[in-house]
């Protein structure tokens, strides 16, 4: 089942592009969107899609947290920002040609 949701994030393009740089060029295994926006206050919200929660969770386990352990100079606020879970009533388009619905 396709799972979805939002995070606001306090950090800002610089501290982003180096999470980026740091997860490097290989996709990662169960992602469907990564879409990153810019918040009026300041901040960052990651839109993100994946095909199950479990390899969401994977990703962060082992790429994710480690990038951002790393832009952060190992040295990440404790905890993590709110997430806001979408109850995904229908997924189409490209990303899910294949029959991920």
């Amino acid at each position: 089942m396709v799972y979805a949701y939002l995070q606001d994030v306090p950090i800002g393009e610089e501290l982003y592009r180096k999470i980026i740089e740091n997860l490097g060029p290989e996709p990662l295994a169960g992602s469907l969107l990564h879409l990153c926006v810019r918040r009026p206050d300041g901040g960052l919200r990651y839109i993100d899609v994946w095909e199950s929660q479990e390899a969401c969770a994977k990703a962060f386990a082992e790429r994710i947290h480690p990038a951002v352990d790393a832009a952060f100079g190992g040295a990440r606020p404790p905890g993590e920002p709110t997430v806001t879970h979408l109850d995904v009533l229908d997924a189409a388009g490209a990303l899910l040609a294949g029959g991920t619905r």
